[in-house]
């Protein structure tokens, strides 16, 4: 009797074109229920949040009605952070500062420079820079809160009681 016979059948009975194919279904299910474990991320750093981490948010173009009121509302509070779509845990506000705004005005010689807008106050609309610090772990690849990695650029999601908006990561500290 012949291994692999003239149809291309193991012993006579399996297809090796099929037998093939089951492996390779079965080897790709030991990858993704086994390999990773049972956490199922491979990418996790360790539970030690052990560092307090600052982060510089920026806020441009809020809307809110009662831009002062609102922003001394925020001050020595907690806000729910959400990065990437997924919820990160907590940031405290540990303080909150309007940003004027700034009109760009050329000069008679070519050059530009920024100067207070002399506008009224364009209703309904601030930005501001908070400071904010959390719990997490200070990497050689930069912050990490919650199992997310926070770098300049990153965009949080501020989540409170009434209210929610974004903001940019501009600065990352490690608190001494």
């Amino acid at each position: 009797m012949k291994i692999i016979d003239s149809k291309g059948r193991l012993f006579g009975k399996v297809n090796i074109l099929d037998l093939g194919a089951i492996t390779v279904i079965v080897l790709v299910l030991i990858g993704i229920f086994i390999v990773p474990g049972p956490t199922g991320s491979i990418a996790q750093v360790g539970s030690g949040a052990s560092d307090t981490i600052e982060l510089n948010v920026l806020v441009r173009g809020l809307s809110v009605k009662n831009a002062p009121e609102f922003l001394n509302s925020l001050k020595d509070t907690t806000v729910k952070i959400i990065v990437r779509n997924e919820p990160s845990g907590t940031l405290n506000i540990e303080s909150v500062e309007e940003l004027p705004n700034y009109v760009i005005a050329s000069q008679p010689d070519g050059s530009v420079i920024a100067l207070p807008d002399p506008r009224p106050i364009v209703a309904f609309s601030t930005d501001m820079l908070m400071l904010t610090t959390g719990k997490g772990q200070m990497t050689n690849d930069g912050a990490v809160l919650a199992n997310q990695k926070i770098k300049i650029g990153t965009v949080l999601e501020l989540d409170g009681s009434n209210y929610n908006f974004r903001g940019s990561v501009i600065g990352v500290n490690k608190r001494s």
